[in-house]
């Protein structure tokens, strides 16, 4: 059966006729991640590995996929139940805007929860960097052309005035980007990742980093106009030589639904994933900062009414 029929069958049940007439199976939810060595695809299976036995009105069956926006067109489609995608890229289907110009925007899908931050990295081997401001004139990797790490950049360095014609810009992956610091062929860099990233780590090991850190005040200026980011601190000891905490913001990491999925089993999937925490971070770090609170943090597109109902349970209300 193809994905598409799966899909059809969100809204019943199907019936074990070997366990009697009466026992009914659950909804076979399609969870897509990212490619299988990365975290999205980890986090996907820690999921299923524990939230599996547990759950009643549904099981999950995880699937590799082209991450954020591939993740988003499956839903769109018709081909996927759940997945994991950037905050800021969601924000960009609903709204019909930026990665997703030009196109008719996506409304068949509806945010669950913010798992985990992917922080705004911005890294330099030049001391006399401190500020984003100082990026003028400099030669700034922004990430792969049309990512969503290069939006990053753009709407960052506009919150201070600073356009791409202000400086040199260089498209280039994370690794890359490593590559060209330590060789002195950029000044800086953004890397939109969970810290630490295995690229900035490598880095850190073979020649001295600073963070160029964002102020108070052009955080808020950012925050007004793209309320998907939130402040974080990259914690001192995170990379070897940076032993001061650095301030920044993030994107989320962040499960969503298609709307087709009923109010019960998303409800269910939330509640199982909160009361079995431990369990999920036993099996990936990243679980670790998990909580109710942070999880409605950021979410620029509504929430399921599962997820609502759930929420609103804990005392926290969601649009």
């Amino acid at each position: 059966m193809n994905k598409k029929k799966l899909a059809a069958l969100i809204s019943g049940s199907m019936i074990l006729s070997s366990l009697g007439p009466m026992c009914v199976m659950a909804d076979d939810l399609y969870f897509v991640t990212g490619g299988p060595m990365g975290t999205y695809y980890a986090i996907g299976g820690t999921m299923t590995d524990v939230l599996n036995p547990l759950l009643k009105e549904s099981s999950l069956t995880l699937e590799s996929s082209g991450a954020s926006r591939a993740n988003l067109e499956m839903i769109e489609e018709g081909d996927a139940h759940l997945a994991t995608v950037q905050n800021d890229v969601m924000f960009y289907a609903y709204t019909g805007t930026s990665l997703f110009e030009g196109e008719e925007p996506f409304k068949n899908f509806s945010a669950v929860a913010g798992l985990y931050d992917e922080t705004v990295q911005i890294i330099t081997c030049d001391s006399a960097i401190q500020s984003v401001a100082d990026l003028t004139g400099k030669t700034v990797s922004v990430g792969d052309a049309g990512s969503g790490v290069e939006f990053n950049a753009k709407q960052i360095l506009e919150a201070y005035g600073i356009t791409f014609d202000d400086i040199t810009v260089v498209n280039a992956s994370f690794g890359d980007s490593a590559e060209g610091l330590e060789n002195g062929e950029i000044d800086a860099a953004f890397i939109v990742a969970g810290a630490p990233t295995t690229a900035v780590e490598e880095l850190a090991e073979s020649k001295p980093i600073s963070f160029v850190q964002l102020d108070d005040e052009h955080i808020a200026a950012l925050q007004k106009d793209y309320d998907f980011y939130t402040e974080s601190i990259v914690p001192a000891g995170t990379y070897p030589g940076i032993d001061a905490d650095a301030t920044t913001v993030s994107v989320r990491a962040t499960l969503v639904a298609s709307n087709e999925v009923s109010e019960d089993a998303i409800y269910e999937l939330l509640k199982t994933m909160f009361d079995n925490k431990d369990a999920l971070a036993e099996g990936h770090a990243k679980f670790e900062s998990l909580n109710a609170e942070d999880a409605v943090k950021g979410m620029s597109v509504p929430f399921h009414a599962g997820a609502k109902k759930y929420y609103e349970e804990q005392g926290i209300t969601v649009e």
